[in-house]
C-alpha cells in the first residue's frame, strides 16, 4: 500500500504560490487583517487544512497587495496572518509554500525597530515541527534550541519548545534527553497559564502534550508507552483543533508496528467513518501508512486486512485524489 496520492485541489491551489514570490504586504487596515486572520483560524479548527488552505492563500493575496506596512501595529498583524497561512499549509503538507509564508512571517515579526512582534516564536515552533516532520531533527533541535535560550520566556512557550525538543531528541534517538525535556513540559503545562503566556497559545493542552509525548515514545521503539498515551490523546470526546486526529491515526500506525492487530483493527475502523471530513493531509498520510503496516504485516487476522484495505479505498475515493 502506497502513500496516499497528492490531492490535486491542494496542489493547484498552492502552484502559483510555489512558483512565484511572495506579495509584498499590503496597506489593508491591521483591524481588517485581524479579521482575516481571526477566520482562518475559525475555519482551520472546525474542518483542517483541506478545507481552509484556500481560503488561507486568498487571504494572503488580499493581504499581500500594495507597499511594505510601516507601523508596528500593521507589521505585527500581518505577521499573524502569514503564520495562520503557514501553518494550514503545513498541515496540508505544502511544505515549500508554508517555509515560504513562514519567512514572510519572520520578516514581518521582526522588521520593526520595536523588536519582535509576540507572534514570532509561534513561527518558529511551527517551523521546528516541519523540520521534524520532514527528517531533518538536528534542524528542529536547533531551532526549538534558539528559542530556549533566550531569557523570561513565559512558561506555556518554553513548555512547547521543550516538547519540540523532545521530539526531535527522540527523533535522534537520545532518550534520556528527549523525555527530560517532555518531563520538564508537563510541570510547566501544570503549573498553568499566567499573565505572561500568549493568546495564541491556547491550543497548548495535556491532550497536546501527551500526543506529542507518545509520538516521541514511538520514534524512541516504546510502542506499549505510545499507544497508552496517543489512545488518550486521540480522546473522541475531546474539543480541540481538527488536525489533532493525526493522533488517532498515529495511535493505529503505533498498534499496527506493535503487531496488535486487534488493537489496530479497533483503531482502523474508528478512523474510516470520519475520513470523509479528516482535513489535515498530515492524519490522512499517516492513517495511509498505518494501513500500509498491516498490509506488510505477518500474520495479520484476515478481519484487520479487510480493515485496512476499506480504509485505503476511502482514502482513495477522497475528492482530488488519483
Amino acid at each position: 500500500m502506497s502513500d496516499i496520492p497528492e490531492l490535486t485541489e491542494l496542489t493547484e491551489l498552492t502552484e502559483q504560490t510555489e512558483q512565484t514570490e511572495l506579495p509584498q504586504a499590503s496597506q489593508m487596515p491591521a483591524p481588517e487583517v485581524a479579521a482575516l486572520t481571526e477566520g482562518l483560524v475559525a475555519l482551520d479548527v472546525a474542518v483542517g487544512a483541506r478545507g481552509a488552505v484556500g481560503a488561507a492563500l486568498d487571504a494572503v493575496r488580499r493581504a499581500g497587495r500594495g507597499p511594505a506596512p510601516r507601523t508596528a501595529a500593521d507589521r505585527a498583524a500581518r505577521a499573524e496572518l502569514f503564520q495562520v497561512a503557514a501553518w494550514i499549509t503545513f498541515d496540508a503538507e505544502h511544505h515549500a509554500t508554508s517555509r515560504r509564508l513562514s519567512r514572510r512571517a519572520l520578516d514581518l515579526a521582526r522588521g520593526g525597530a520595536e523588536g519582535p512582534a509576540g507572534v514570532e516564536p509561534l513561527v518558529l515552533a511551527v517551523l521546528a515541527m516541519q523540520e521534524e516532520h520532514l527528517g531533518r531533527p538536528a534542524s528542529s533541535l536547533h531551532l526549538a534550541s534558539s528559542v530556549l535560550a533566550r531569557p523570561d520566556l513565559p512558561g506555556l512557550v518554553t513548555a512547547i519548545f521543550r516538547v519540540r525538543a523532545g521530539r526531535a531528541l527522540a527523533r535522534m534517538g537520545r532518550g534520556p534527553q528527549a523525555l527530560r525535556e517532555l518531563r520538564t513540559a508537563a510541570e510547566l503545562l501544570a503549573d498553568g497559564p499566567t499573565a505572561q503566556d500568549p493568546a495564541w497559545a491556547w491550543w497548548f493542552d495535556r491532550q497536546e502534550l501527551d500526543g506529542h509525548h507518545g509520538l516521541a515514545r514511538a520514534a524512541l521503539g516504546d510502542l506499549d508507552a505510545a499507544a497508552e498515551l496517543l489512545h488518550g490523546a486521540a480522546r473522541p470526546e475531546a474539543a480541540g483543533p481538527a488536525y489533532r486526529v493525526l493522533f488517532a491515526a498515529e495511535l493505529a500506525r503505533v498498534l499496527a508496528r506493535a503487531g496488535d492487530w486487534r488493537g489496530a483493527d479497533t483503531a482502523l475502523s474508528a478512523l474510516m467513518d470520519a475520513v470523509p471530513s479528516v482535513g489535515s493531509v498530515r492524519a490522512l498520510r499517516v492513517m495511509d501508512h498505518a494501513a500500509g503496516a498491516v498490509g506488510r504485516g505477518h500474520r495479520v487476522p484476515p478481519r484487520t486486512r479487510d480493515t485496512a484495505r476499506e480504509l485505503v479505498r476511502l482514502l482513495r475515493a477522497l475528492p482530488g485524489s488519483a
